[in-house]
């Protein structure tokens, strides 16, 4: 069974983090191959940008790396501390390690931001929050080819550009640890795909 880091920083926004929860948990209720998702962060309890407050399943130093497939990494606000947790040296490393060994790498929005500065991105294509020219020109400076699309695939590094791409960059997830009639049955059951009755 794949199993995949969803990494939550300190001002996480919440749908960006539960489309993953949602899509993935729908593999192993109704799915073909199952993906085993874990919540991890730098702190016992992370307050998220609009106001929740979730606790992850484990902290980083608990968790042994090499037993995952592919960290996610959802956006966040600033105003939130989303950039205390996304730019910490062990969130870094980490993004450094898995690319290392050419393993999925998912973001949305600003999620992007650790990666580019991770350094992994750095003459690759790659995207952000689109209504942030601070953001663009930061991921730019990261060394980091703008695309301007919704969700943008560089090997195995998944990038996108707002929370209205968030499902689709988890569909994305689902798709390349597993296969595309995985992601066409959960899409069924999720209502994404019509399933057709017979009368």
């Amino acid at each position: 069974m794949k199993k995949v880091i969803l990494f939550l920083c300190q001002g996480v926004e919440e749908y960006e983090a539960s489309v993953f929860t949602d899509a993935l948990g729908w593999t192993t209720t109704y799915g073909l191959e199952p993906i085993k998702l874990v919540t991890v962060g730098l702190r016992s309890k992370v307050k998220c940008a609009w106001n929740f407050t979730i606790e992850p399943e484990c902290q980083l130093s608990e968790i042994d790396i090499n037993h995952f497939d592919a960290l996610v990494i959802p956006g966040g606000m600033s105003r939130a501390g989303f950039y205390e947790d996304a730019y910490d040296e062990r969130l870094l490393s980490l993004i450094r390690d898995f690319d290392s060994q050419g393993k999925l790498i998912a973001s949305v929005c600003v999620g992007a931001i650790p990666i580019a500065k991770s350094g992994v991105l750095n003459g690759r294509n790659g995207t952000t929050y689109h209504l942030s020219e601070k953001r663009q020109t930061q991921m730019k400076e990261m060394g980091v080819n703008i695309i301007q699309q919704p969700v943008v695939i560089d090997n195995n590094i998944i990038t996108s550009r707002s929370p209205s791409a968030a499902m689709n960059v988890a569909f994305a997830v689902v798709e390349k640890l597993t296969s595309t009639a995985n992601l066409n049955r959960i899409k069924e059951g999720m209502g994404f795909i019509e399933k057709s009755c017979n009368k």
